[in-house]
């Protein structure tokens, strides 16, 4: 059994990656410290250190979350443009910078990332450019982990769970169950992989 931080639990994907890792011990993360084992805000490198140092132990970190602005381009603020890179993009470069410093030898990083950066639709540039950086990320820093540490990202298509949010910016796409996306997640922590992309479509 692994000791495992996952980050977001709370949340959809949160949700669907707990089906892949009920037989681990979980610590769960997340911006609201009524909601969660830990408070962490994944911007902050002050935060992240906390959580780590707090934590102690762990095998694994999983994390599910990452702000995203939806604009036309054209009208994309530089605001918008850096909530979405502080959070989705660097924000999860940082749990791997910093996390690596704690982490257990031959631990892993699962990171999110998602489909929309593979099949476009309008006003989601942010999100697709930020997660084609994160799935790039992990194939490249992959080959300069120490101690054996892996780190890979889950890109996954919409959740069934989330189609009554997701479904109408969505048309054409179909919707995947939690659970099936929560297998790519044990993948990642329980397999030797790294430096992969895992792709969660129907």
């Amino acid at each position: 059994m692994k000791t495992i931080i996952l980050i977001g639990a709370n949340g959809k994907m949160g949700q669907a990656a707990l089906t892949g890792l009920s037989k681990h011990k979980v610590i769960t993360a997340g911006r609201s410290a009524d909601n969660y084992d830990y408070k962490v805000d994944i911007t902050s490198e002050k935060s992240l250190r906390k959580l780590f140092k707090d934590v102690g132990h762990f095998d694994a970190v999983v994390n599910t979350v990452g702000v995203c602005e939806y604009a036309n381009f054209t009208e994309m603020t530089e605001e918008q443009w850096m909530s979405t890179i502080l959070s989705k993009m660097l924000g999860q470069i940082n749990i791997v910078r910093i996390g690596q410093e704690y982490i257990a030898d031959k631990g892993s990083f699962t990171l999110i990332t998602g489909i929309l950066n593979i099949k476009p639709i309008p006003f989601a540039i942010a999100d697709a450019t930020t997660s084609g950086a994160i799935d790039t990320f992990v194939q490249c820093v992959a080959h300069e982990m120490p101690r054996g540490i892996r780190v890979n990202s889950i890109n996954p298509t919409v959740l069934e769970e989330a189609w009554d949010v997701y479904g109408e910016m969505m048309p054409g796409f179909q919707p995947v169950p939690g659970n099936l996306v929560g297998k790519a997640f044990e993948r990642s922590v329980d397999g030797f992989i790294t430096g992969q992309v895992l792709y969660v479509d129907a």
